[in-house]
């Protein structure tokens, strides 16, 4: 059962990793919103690195942002938060693989490899906590805009790469946990290998006592 779940928190943080990336790809980040716009032929959409507008013959222009410094704060933390979330989620991957006791990375010491697998769920916790940071920051500002009575600017809609972002961070944190309580768990079968073997020295020892014990037994009866 051990294993099992061990596999199935490999598989929901590689997972989550993976959509890490397919949220950073995806272009619909924020969508300009047709309610009370008097122009609906157009929509302008944005993610971390560009912003994008088409029209409704089907032709789109993207233009990346010109300038890092002259994004909104919100823009700049979520673009740190997840490129560390990819960075907890390959050390979340490597460790996980090190750690699981079907892995023959490590040897036979299931105590290290336990501790690692736990190092390992503690990643994909952390690559959770970021990208749910990081999303639920980005479509909180895109609410408040949206509801502000007084904001001149353009108003947007929550898109789907938030959506795809969500379900990356609630995959890698249930993973993680998934992996910490596995960890926990101590079977009474479980192999312990130690790294230093008893020397071979003593039993040496032990044999010359017990021929020099036999020989002068004989001996003594030899004179009988």
């Amino acid at each position: 059962m051990k294993e099992i779940i061990e596999v199935l928190a490999l598989f929901l943080g590689f997972a989550s990793w993976i959509l890490i990336f397919i949220s950073l790809q995806d272009q619909y980040w924020r969508k300009s919103s047709e309610d009370g716009s008097a122009i609906t032929t157009s929509a302008i959409y944005e993610n971390l690195w560009m912003s994008c507008a088409s029209d409704s013959t089907g032709i789109f222009n993207c233009r990346d942002f010109p300038s890092l410094f002259a994004l909104p704060g919100y823009v700049q933390a979520a673009r740190a938060l997840m490129i560390t979330s990819i960075v907890f989620g390959t050390f979340g991957l490597v460790a996980t693989l090190a750690g699981m006791k079907c892995s023959k990375i490590g040897g036979e010491n299931y105590v290290l490899k336990g501790r690692i697998a736990a190092i390992g769920g503690v990643f994909y916790l952390l690559q959770g906590i970021c990208t749910m940071i990081a999303v639920s920051w980005y479509a909180a500002t895109i609410t408040q805009e949206f509801f502000d009575p007084f904001y001149p600017g353009i108003k947007y809609e929550i898109g789907t790469g938030l959506y795809i972002g969500w379900f990356s961070a609630t995959l890698a944190i249930f993973g993680g946990a998934c992996l910490l309580c596995s960890c926990t768990v101590n079977t009474p079968n479980e192999k312990i290998s130690y790294p230093c073997q008893p020397s071979s020295r003593g039993h040496v020892v032990l044999n010359t006592a017990r021929s020099q014990t036999v020989s002068s037994n004989y001996g003594r009866n030899v004179y009988i």
